[in-house]
This record gives C-alpha cells, sequence and structure tokens, in this order.
C-alpha cells in the first residue's frame, strides 16, 4: 500500500498514438512530507501521517508549527494518514513524490464532492413527480410517509436534506502518464470533488498491485521547423486566393 496527496486541477483529454482519445483528470502532487509515523507500541496500529501543501507560517497555530518542526518542514495546509505502509520504508521529513506511482497503475482516489445546498427528493434522491396540471396538487413533494401506524416517519425515509460535500472514493482508476517535472499526475476518467480540492490517491484495494499495459501519448511539442512550413503553407494558400 501506498499514497499520496494532490489537488485536483480540472479535466481534458488526450490521445495516444493508436488514435484513442482518453478522458483525464489532471491532479497536481506536490512533494509530500511525511510529518509522523504511527507505530503499534505508541499508537496501536502502523500508520504514516503525510502533510500537503505549504502555507503561511502566520495562518498556521502554534501546534501545527510545533508539529510539522518536528519533521523540520514548513507548516502545512492539510494532513491524511496512510494505512498499511511498510513504515520501515519511511522516515520523518521524508519527501513522498510523484514518482511513487508509474503509468498504468490501478488506483483508487478519494475526494469530497460537490456542495449543493439544501436540495428537494427529486434531485436529491432521484425520485418522480406528479402531474403537472393545474388541477393537480402533488407537483414535487416527498411523497407518503409510510403506514398509518405507528405514526411516524421510519429511519431511513428519503426526504429533503443537504445534498453534497460526502467523501466518496472511486476505485480502479487508472493513472495514464506521470509527469515528474511538473509534479502531475493524469488519471482516466473523473475524480470526485470540485478544482482545487483535496484528492488521496491510494493503491487499489481490490487490485493492488496490478499494472496495465498503457500506451504511449502524442507529444504536442511544436518545433520551430514545423512552424516555418506552417507558414509557407498559409502563403501558398493565400496566393492562389489572389489569383483566383
Amino acid at each position: 500500500m501506498k499514497g499520496i496527496l494532490g489537488r485536483k486541477i480540472g479535466m481534458t483529454q488526450v490521445f495516444t498514438k493508436s488514435g484513442k482519445l482518453v478522458p483525464v483528470t489532471v491532479i497536481e502532487v506536490e512533494p509530500n512530507v511525511v510529518t509522523q509515523i504511527k507505530t503499534k507500541d505508541n499508537d496501536g496500529y502502523e500508520a504514516i501521517q503525510l502533510g500537503f501543501d505549504t502555507k503561511r507560517e502566520k495562518l498556521a497555530t502554534k501546534a501545527s508549527i510545533g508539529h510539522t518542526n518536528k519533521a523540520q518542514t514548513t507548516p502545512k495546509r492539510f494532513f491524511r494518514e496512510i494505512k498499511g505502509v511498510d513504515i520501515n520504508n519511511y522516515s520523518l521529513g521524508q519527501e513522498v513524490k510523484v514518482d511513487i506511482f508509474e503509468a498504468g497503475e490501478v488506483v483508487d482516489v478519494t475526494g469530497t464532492t460537490k456542495g449543493k445546498g439544501f436540495q428537494g427528493v427529486i434531485k436529491r434522491h432521484g425520485q418522480s413527480r406528479g402531474p403537472m396540471g393545474h388541477g393537480s396538487h402533488y407537483h414535487r413533494r416527498p411523497g407518503s410517509m409510510g403506514t398509518m401506524r405507528p405514526m411516524r416517519v421510519f429511519k431511513g425515509k428519503k426526504l429533503p436534506g443537504h445534498m453534497g460535500t460526502l467523501t466518496v472514493t472511486i476505485q480502479n482508476l487508472e493513472i495514464v502518464a506521470v509527469d515528474v517535472e511538473n509534479n502531475v499526475i493524469l488519471v482516466k476518467g473523473n475524480v470526485p470533488g470540485p478544482k482545487k480540492s483535496l484528492v488521496v490517491i491510494k493503491t487499489a484495494v481490490k487490485k493492488p498491485g496490478k499494472i496495465n499495459e498503457s500506451e504511449e501519448l502524442i507529444s504536442y511539442e511544436v518545433k520551430p521547423e514545423t512552424m516555418e512550413v506552417t507558414e509557407e503553407v498559409e502563403n501558398v494558400e493565400t496566393a492562389s486566393e489572389v489569383e483566383k
């Protein structure tokens, strides 16, 4: 088991050399710092705590500053634990970088869904509405509350309420590419949460250690020779239009 914290940037699409379009989520992963190592003797379980996203010392509490000083690092905005790791491979203050994952690896991504406020049963639970004619007095209401007796609403009844801001994990997502220079991971498909939100990338629980065959992506680097050829083509087209 291994994991790292990142920030969701947004979605885009890439193309493989075979011509396949792949929708991907761009996750920015700055180097994480191991701020604490938990052992069975002291804490009852083994895990590492990762700190992510440096923030100004002015905005941090004294307790947070003291905690990060033990790891000899700057105050962090987010702290998360990664369980199931071999703590012997980590040391206090160690940096965990994006290169711990590779293209084709299967992972689980956890994030917080978008908050949608107070919503009714139609949007929140997908229930059907009543007739919209003027004679009908039932349109978008919750519906029956249950049986006549015992004169109360049973637990679990789907009613209007707060929607969103739930911790959701999408399993078995494939890593399309890992950009070590820019600290970016491209994950195939969508990831829960709005843009700039925190996400946690971990080894897949159901498929640990599985690595799919990754296809090579098309590079979009523009060379000067290509630009000169493009300009010449444009000039030829312009001249042909003038002759017409």
